[in-house]
């Protein structure tokens, strides 16, 4: 029988780290407190791949992993430890190397699997496949047709274009290997789900992680007939990314989001506002980049239409009735990945508020494509909402994030890097207003940097002049491009310590995705071998002196994030490697395997392995849904911790309570003062120290030993 988690432990399966080995630490994470192992993607993939997103075969368990019999091998042990299992599902798209889509190529509308697929055909019955990029002829080699190291039937009913073309289908974000699915269709829902259906049904599944919905043409429909196929039981929430004050919408059936709202809010509390001026002074000092973040985002989308998305334009073009500079302009201005409208429903008022927003910003030649996208043809809709989520992830998420960076910590997915800080009774009306089961994070392996690297570099908007400093010093000695550097200094400095190999890695990555300079089309080799010795020569400066001199107060933010994020509302994912300090930056070096079981190898590592497991195993005690209730703080220090109880009894008194320090680098400066704490009446047990405490308690005392506090309710 299917049942909510308490908490998940994100693991990144591989051909080298599968299901016999996720078996193989049960135990561990049973210690730890979770109750649910959360799995990335568990169908066939491409042979090799290491993140499991480029699904081939929708009715087999990944054989590298140990395909069918060993996932239920791995279950009963799990089940033996008292855990479940949450899988990562992949409605969206697949591979275009795949039995299904062959069958398309080689027999076009007559296939069987025509349906399947979000093609469009041309006049001649063909689809266009973008694999051409010099002037090798394909070879013709019996009945397949051979290009490099590409394969395709022959004869068959498509067309090779070139690669810059884009292909004629409907593909995830600019990745024309990967093919959208239209699972709107009842056929082609079961036959990709068929084997998630078979787990569910079976209890060896608890619960479902819905990877982009927003690509598909009604998520809404999707989750409803999924809900409806797995019961309420089922566990189910979704890789939505939420913009500012953007909720999920309130009909879609499922128990929320995997968390990057919630992420982003954790991160602002940690981040003091008054570092926002110093540091974007120095950011464009440094870089010569403007000081307003918008003109920079907004550049960036019309520049990642040009360069990547010229065919789906076209498509949205032609059944809109309007002109692709209209299509694109509407698009760049949009300000978040979908609006939400339903062919056949009205728009929602919150819809048309968004997309009139954005256009108000537009041209008087958008206003006719306001009204189709709104209130048009069902294919003008629909195109538009799978257009947007591309547009932002690939223009804010891949580009702009890239380029407009003062603080690093606030570039992340769904994340506004201009606002600089969350103060306490936000978070709280935010926490007010979360869904119970929805899931909350820290890190994932999408985060463009781990949760203990954003700890570090929230230190620096306490600490800008002497942060301008160092830059200043690390500057004189090694340069190579204005508009990079600074970003190289911030992620050397918080990752430290970091190999040449790895930093030189991550440059290239974020020099290719800002495309400045170079691009993952546009390579230069000249450009990318003076990175490399960049890189080489930067982490032969002193850099570890300056993350020495923060370290405590990256500790106390890293503490502090880790315990709101464990103990607040939603169910906590724990990303692998992340019960103890993490210091990756953006994939894949988030992906690279993890000790498991962690071993302390600091006071660092021990303590945040000791907040995870007593919060964990807290958490576990309390059960699902348990109130939130903020507590304040009396005193001069007041603004420096945030507190609240979780869980209630029948007098309305909290079960548990959470304390923890920000702004650390400020209180350093003053002390606590007499600043304290009230307690709920009873006897409290803090968990990380054991003491016991009741009534007004000094906050110098309660945070003596940790900069965070964990309560339990000792008279229960």
């Amino acid at each position: 029988m299917s049942r909510r988690p308490s908490s998940t432990y994100r693991v990144q399966l591989t051909p080298d780290f599968g299901f016999a080995q996720v078996a193989g630490i049960a135990g561990y994470l049973r210690d730890l407190g979770v109750s649910h192992v959360y799995l990335s993607p568990i169908l066939q993939a491409t042979p090799g791949s290491q993140h499991g997103y480029d699904v081939t075969d929708h009715s087999r368990i990944r054989a590298e992993f140990g395909g069918a019999s060993g996932f239920r091998e791995m279950a009963q042990v799990l089940a033996a430890h008292d855990l479940g299992v949450v899988v990562d599902i992949v409605p969206n798209h697949m591979n275009t190397e795949n039995p299904a889509f062959w069958s398309v190529l080689k027999d076009g509308r007559d296939s069987p699997y025509a349906r399947w697929f979000d093609v469009e055909w041309d006049e001649d019955g063909k689809v266009a496949l973008p694999v051409l990029g010099d002037d090798t002829e394909p070879v013709v080699d019996g009945d397949v047709l051979r290009y490099h190291e590409h394969t395709f039937p022959h004869p068959g009913h498509y067309k090779l274009v070139d690669w810059r073309e884009g292909p004629g289908y409907r593909r995830f974000f600019d990745v024309s290997t990967l093919i959208g699915l239209r699972v709107e269709d009842p056929e082609v829902l079961f036959a990709t789900h068929e084997v998630l259906f078979w787990l569910v049904d079976e209890g060896l599944v608890d619960g479902l992680r819905v990877d982009h919905p927003d690509g598909l043409a009604d998520p809404r429909g999707y989750l409803e007939r999924l809900r409806a196929r797995t019961g309420e039981k089922t566990w189910t929430v979704v890789e939505k990314i939420l913009i500012g004050p953007e909720r999920l919408p309130a009909d879609w059936p499922c128990d929320g989001t995997t968390g990057y709202e919630v992420l982003n809010r954790v991160n602002g509390l940690f981040v003091d506002p008054a570092g926002k001026e110093p540091l974007i002074r120095l950011f464009t000092e440094l870089t010569g980049e403007p000081a307003d973040y918008r003109p920079v985002m907004l550049e960036s989308k019309r520049e990642v239409l040009e360069l990547f998305f010229r065919p789906e334009v076209e498509r949205l073009a032609k059944a809109a009735g309007s002109t692709p500079e209209a299509v694109r302009e509407l698009l760049a201005a949009m300000p978040v990945y979908r609006a939400y409208v339903v062919p056949g429903e009205p728009p929602p008022a919150e819809s048309v508020e968004i997309v009139e927003r954005a256009a108000a910003s537009c041209s008087e030649d958008v206003r006719p494509l306001v009204h189709e996208v709104l209130y048009g043809s069902p294919e003008a809709i629909t195109r538009f909402q799978q257009a947007c989520g591309p547009v932002m992830a690939k223009g804010v998420e891949d580009t702009a994030l890239y380029r407009w960076f003062p603080l690093a910590c606030l570039n992340e997915v769904g994340g506004e890097p201009d606002v600089f800080g969350v103060s306490v009774a936000e978070f709280h009306e935010f926490c007010a207003g979360m869904a119970p089961y929805t899931m909350t994070t820290l890190s994932t392996h999408d985060t463009k940097r781990s949760e203990d690297v954003r700890a570090r570099l929230s230190v620096l908007s306490e600490l800008p002049e002497e942060w301008a400093d160092a830059v200043e010093q690390w500057s004189a000695a090694v340069s190579f491009d204005p508009h990079h550097d600074y970003l190289a200094w911030q992620n050397l400095m918080a990752a430290w310590p970091i190999s040449a190999e790895r930093f030189t890695d991550y440059l290239l990555k974020a020099a290719r995705e800002a495309k400045t300079k170079i691009s993952w089309v546009e390579p230069d080799d000249d450009y990318e071998r003076g990175l490399r010795a960049f890189a080489e020569a930067a982490v032969r400066l002193p850099i570890g002196k300056f993350t020495e001199r923060i370290d405590p107060y990256a500790m106390s933010n890293s503490l502090g994030a880790k315990l709101v994020q464990l103990m607040m509302p939603g169910v906590p994912d724990v990303y692998q490697g992340t019960e103890t300090a993490n210091f990756s930056l953006v994939d894949p070096d988030n992906r690279r395997p993890v000790d498991c079981p962690a071993e302390p190898r600091s006071a660092w590592d021990a303590a945040k392995l000791l907040v995870t497991q007593q919060a964990l195993r807290l958490r576990r005690r309390l059960g699902g849904a348990a109130a939130y209730l903020p507590m304040r703080a009396d005193g001069p220090a007041a603004e420096h911790v945030i507190a609240f109880g979780r869980g209630a009894d029948e007098r309305e008194r909290p079960r548990a309570v959470a304390v923890a320090t920000r702004l650390p680098v400020k209180l350093a400066r003053t002390g606590w003062g007499g600043t304290s704490l009230t307690l709920p009446a009873g006897t409290w047990r803090d968990l990380l120290t054991g003491a016991l405490h009741t009534g007004r308690i000094p906050l110098a005392h309660l945070l003596a030993q940790y900069p965070v506090a964990l309560l339990e309710r000792h008279d229960l």
